[in-house]
């Protein structure tokens, strides 16, 4: 019989060096959670992720890993998952490239799905054969509100992020019986280096169409995740938790 807390098993968080990710780590490993962290470029960042975990008395170690390469993906999460025991997996791992149809060209468009949505099936697939080994795991998925309403100028990111919440839901059928639980997450506009680059006009339209008047902060997307990744969880799966302060209900 598991207790309510991680109890020292190893989380994996894809993009874990910065906004959501970090926070998710911080929120397991404040929960009894190992952490690895697998990022892409920044190491910099990564490591704090790492501090910030070891500051909680947890374990954790960060990786480079390009998320849409499947063949370092299985070379860090399959080996990891054979070596740790791996009992969550959350994939924050994500990137944008916005323009209109007529101007996004196919590298942006391949870009986008390659990592928001084929990263997250390369690395579910290189994590559940030892999850279903030990039978238990619990997989969660960020996806985006984009992924429910569309939005203009993000055909890519729309798609890639409508491609989660539908790979999830065929997924927790699949694992089900093997107590491993997947389920999704959609954040609203979440105070991240995502939102940088809007200009400020654009930004009070949106909080002006959001019921609780403000962004979302990392830490609050990263409780829900630690919720669903918990062995408290074990009758959720399938499910799309919104966390987007009512704008999308």
């Amino acid at each position: 019989m598991r207790n309510e807390e991680f109890d020292g098993d190893w989380a994996i968080v894809t993009g874990g060096s910065r906004g959501i990710g970090r926070a998710v780590a911080v929120e397991l490993a404040k929960h009894g959670a190992n952490v690895l962290a697998l990022y892409r470029v920044n190491r910099g960042a990564a490591q704090q992720t790492v501090e910030a975990v070891e500051a909680l008395g947890r374990e954790a170690r960060a990786m480079a890993c390009d998320v849409s390469d499947q063949d370092a993906v299985e070379a860090v999460v399959g080996e990891a998952a054979r070596d740790l025991p791996v009992g969550v997996l959350v994939n924050c791992a994500g990137i944008t490239a916005d323009r209109t149809l007529l101007k996004l060209d196919h590298a942006d468009w391949t870009r986008v799905i390659d990592t928001n949505l084929t990263g997250v099936f390369n690395c579910v697939r290189a994590a559940l054969p030892g999850m279903r080994e030990r039978g238990f795991g619990r997989i969660v998925n960020i996806s985006s509100i984009i992924g429910q309403t569309g939005n203009i100028g993000q055909t890519n990111y729309a798609a890639s992020k409508a491609g989660v919440i539908a790979f999830t839901k065929s997924l927790a059928l699949e694992t089900s019986r093997h107590d491993i639980t997947a389920n999704a997450i959609c954040p609203g506009f979440i105070d991240t280096d995502m939102l940088e680059p809007i200009p400020q006009p654009v930004k009070d339209n949106l909080l002006a169409r959001i019921p609780k008047a403000r962004f979302g902060a990392p830490a609050e997307v990263a409780r829900a995740a630690a919720f669903l990744a918990s062995p408290a969880s074990a009758y959720i799966t399938g499910a799309v938790l919104n966390v987007n302060g009512g704008l999308y209900l």
